[in-house]
């Protein structure tokens, strides 16, 4: 049975099923873009804590993750680049749950709980991105249609 539903080709032609995962296309890309958009605009704060948490070359890594979020955000959201772009959003967001949100070496319960949430939010999304890299390579519903695969 579970071969029958790996075999399964996705389709997209059940009432609003198109619409709604456009929806959650731009729900989820939108979000992480502004995100990514929020390393710009708080560079010297987000490089800060990145220099805190150890990473090496700090501005760099706030830049280069910010533009990973905005690239990969409206590639979703968009259809463009579907591969890419969620391949890219999942492994920073695996990356940065593990590197920037260490709740397990925290000793304050405050700081802890907020680091734990971060990273449950970039696992999550983390998860998100994943089921959208595995379908990435099939034709979306109201995308722009530009991709590798």
């Amino acid at each position: 049975m579970l071969a029958e539903i790996a075999a399964t080709p996705l389709q997209f032609d059940t009432p609003l099923a198109g619409e709604l995962f456009l929806l959650g296309r731009i729900v989820f890309g939108a979000t992480l873009a502004f995100m990514g958009l929020n390393h710009f605009m708080d560079l010297e704060t987000m490089a800060g804590y990145a220099e805190f948490k150890g990473l090496p070359a700090p501005q760099f890594s706030v830049i280069a993750s910010g533009a990973v979020l905005v690239l990969g955000g409206l590639g979703v959201a968009a259809g463009a680049f579907p591969v890419v772009a969620a391949g890219g959003l999942a492994l920073f967001l695996l990356v940065s749950a593990v590197t920037m949100h260490d709740f397990w070496s925290m000793d304050d319960p405050e700081e802890k709980q907020n680091e734990m949430t971060s990273f449950l939010k970039n696992v999550y999304g983390a998860g998100a991105a994943l089921a959208l890299l595995a379908v990435g390579g099939t034709a979306w519903p109201y995308a722009v249609g530009l991709g590798l695969f």
